[in-house]
């Protein structure tokens, strides 16, 4: 079910607007994958059912002759086009400049407040430079998988620098950092076998843990008691891998790792941790979530990408060499992907540089991150949980959150709105994230703007 079919649905129900019984019987911890009635369905619903097929959504007409059925729910597709109608459609907004602090949408000026940039060198000059003198090197791609005619020195450069960041003996590079969840998961975790998951893993793990052939499991965000019940449950003797979110990408809370790994040795199961918004955040020089506990030697496999604090485009994994050389021969979505384009491996490489050698960058992360959760909490927004540079500004209301995101930049700020699936419906949020480049005056432009509009909604 998509994001706008949820808001078409709430919207056509004024009680779930207004916090009604639908909204309030949901788990707080729905997530991703959890099963919601469709638009559809809901017309369905107030039509009664008799059993027939449903007729086509009004205004579509019947299906022209010939037409391919598959192709049905394309035809009447429209939930895009009503929410452009109320005026308050906040996705695919176009930029016109490079990612930065400030960006140009429809020729203005926008403080950026929506970008997973957190050590701001999406647009340094030496990662520019690094790229380009790649390009020149080894042309722009590597028309070939890494198995095959895909492999570059470059490639292999990269992979021994993020191995001695996170301390593992190997690392893997993939394509993008949804194709590691997918592929990781999925050769690891075979028939008769289990993968357990947080509630609020990112999307790529659950699609990883549902591509593979074993048992997927969930348990409540962050309750170690439950996950505790859901280990107890099986079988001692089968395999069982441990996945989560380091830093969680909605909330911006951290994984309570110590009793994780207390529980995984207790119940002899491996752990993945995602440290896609933990790497150059948490940890020595930007290690991640592992480090900034001890625990790197508990968890057997990191996973990382590189399009945020990074500055590029692509993941990793790092573990063991055993594993890693497993999943060299075993993982489909690397074996059948084209790798890493040289311009992108060039980038990771000297942003990584440039994190370690440049440690004030991460202080001055922190720095904002501290100025800004301040500032929002004292004007009486609801951060939730966040300990984080990634702050949730929670609304509660589905059309609220997107006219607070309109209304922010038509004030000059860029949030990103978060509604249901990516947040359980009653807990729709304004997605803020820091950058190290942020000035202090930048901050406390956003807070005012945030205050204006926050107190014009009735949410202050």
């Amino acid at each position: 079910m998509s994001i706008l079919d949820v808001a078409l649905l709430l919207w056509s129900c004024p009680e779930d607007l207004a916090g009604g019984v639908p909204r309030n019987s949901r788990s707080p911890h729905m997530k991703h994958t959890e099963s919601t009635p469709t638009l559809e369905a809901h017309r369905k619903g107030k039509e009664g059912s008799t059993g027939s097929p449903a007729s086509p959504p009004e205004g579509t007409g019947p299906r022209r002759s010939g037409t391919p059925r598959l192709l049905d729910k394309v035809r009447s597709y429209r939930s895009a086009a009503q929410v452009r109608a109320l005026g308050l459609y906040p996705y695919f907004r176009t930029i016109s400049s490079a990612q930065d602090t400030e960006v140009i949408i429809n020729g203005r000026k926008v403080l950026m407040l929506g970008s997973n940039s957190y050590l701001g060198l999406t647009n340094h000059p030496k990662i520019k430079e690094a790229a380009q003198a790649a390009v020149a090197k080894y042309g722009t791609g590597c028309a070939g998988s890494r198995f095959l005619n895909g492999t570059l020195d470059i490639h292999l450069e990269l992979e021994q620098a993020l191995a001695r960041l996170v301390r593992k003996e190997a690392v893997l590079l993939y394509s993008t950092g949804f194709q590691v969840n997918l592929g990781v998961i999925s050769a690891l975790v075979g028939r008769g076998e289990y993968v357990i998951a947080d509630k609020s893993d990112h999307a790529s793990i659950v699609e990883g843990c549902l591509l593979s052939q074993g048992r997927f499991v969930r348990f409540a965000h962050q309750d170690m008691a439950a996950l505790q019940n859901r280990l107890q449950s099986i079988e001692p003797d089968v395999g069982k891998l441990l996945v989560v979110d380091g830093v969680f990408s909605m909330e911006g809370d951290i994984i309570h790792l110590p009793e994780l790994c207390r529980l995984a040795r207790e119940h002899h199961a491996v752990i993945m941790v995602d440290d896609a918004h933990a790497i150059g955040v948490l940890g020595h020089a930007g290690a991640g979530t592992a480090d900034s506990f001890g625990l790197t030697d508990d968890v057997h496999l990191i996973m990382g990408t590189f399009s945020k604090s990074l500055a590029s485009l692509g993941g990793f994994i790092a573990s063991d060499t055993a594993t890693i050389d497993y999943l060299k021969h075993n993982s489909k979505p690397l074996i059948f992907s084209a790798s890493m384009s040289p311009a992108n491996a060039a980038a990771a490489l000297a942003s990584l540089n440039l994190m370690q050698h440049e440690p004030e960058r991460i202080r001055r992360l922190w720095h904002n991150t501290e100025r800004m959760k301040r500032g929002l909490l004292s004007l009486g927004f609801n951060l939730g949980a966040s300990q984080t540079p990634i702050l949730p500004v929670y609304v509660g209301d589905l059309v609220k959150t997107f006219k607070f995101c309109r209304r922010l930049e038509e004030e000059g700020v860029f949030v990103n709105p978060v509604v249901s699936p990516g947040v359980p419906p009653g807990q729709e949020l304004l997605r803020l994230s820091l950058m190290a480049t942020h000035t202090d005056a930048q901050i406390d432009f956003a807070l005012d703007r945030l205050g204006t509009v926050g107190r014009e909604l009735g949410l202050l």
